[in-house]
């Protein structure tokens, strides 16, 4: 598909590099024009020098032709306003917009635009990892009913199956991430020390299996 960039810092060359790699056709906008010397040698994509949120800019990079389109400049109003140009006038439903403030981002999103707080994304992924036991869930269903969490789980685990999980929390072992990679555990797959485990669970259990889980296991 084609898509859409407002920015090319790093965030924005880096997700064009992405998904040109990926096949898709890409068109990247920044009011400086330097800004594209972060794109490949061999990207293949057009640059367009100009506003994110301009109409004539916009449909210069191909906006009527686009399915995606994704606002990643430094500024937060500069994004919001590229990305509802983009949904309201153009049509783009899969549409992005970064903000670093986390108070708009959360209205925003409650106002129908995805965003990606920057500042709230890589705190509570700092607290993952500084403090795992009881960390903010990955995902959360609509209705607050269901999450997806990176679990903290006692070394006792290590060398169980993947599965034993399951049958003693009841939750379900959604993915791993070993050596830094994703990894869909299959009925064999048996925890390595460094596994970080992300489970399906009821939100309701969560404190429970986290509790259950960072403890020695008993035997299945």
């Amino acid at each position: 598909m084609h898509v859409v960039i407002m920015g090319c810092g790093r965030v924005g060359s880096t997700l064009a590099r992405t998904l040109e790699k990926r096949g898709h056709t890409v068109a990247i906008i920044d009011q400086a024009g330097d800004s594209f010397r972060r794109l490949s040698p061999n990207f293949t994509g057009r640059t367009v020098t100009g506003m994110g949120f301009d109409r004539e800019i916009l449909t210069e990079a191909g906006i009527e032709q686009a399915e995606a389109f994704a606002a990643v400049s430094n500024g937060d109003n500069s994004n919001i306003l590229a990305a509802r140009v983009a949904r309201e006038t153009f049509g783009i439903n899969n549409v992005v917009a970064r903000i670093y403030d986390p108070g708009r981002a959360e209205v925003y999103q409650r106002l129908g635009i995805p965003t990606v707080g920057t500042v709230r994304w890589t705190v509570d992924q700092m607290m993952r990892r500084l403090l795992p036991e009881g960390s903010e869930p990955e995902w959360r269903d609509p209705s607050g009913t269901v999450r997806l969490a990176e679990v903290h789980v006692h070394s006792g685990w290590v060398g169980r199956a993947a599965f034993d999980i399951e049958k003693a929390t009841g939750a379900r072992v959604a993915f791993l991430t070993r050596l830094g990679e994703g990894l869909l555990p299959k009925a064999d797959t048996v925890i390595q020390e460094g596994d970080l485990v992300h489970v399906v669970m009821l939100e309701r259990d969560a404190a429970a299996i986290e509790s259950q889980l960072g403890t020695k296991p008993e035997e299945l």
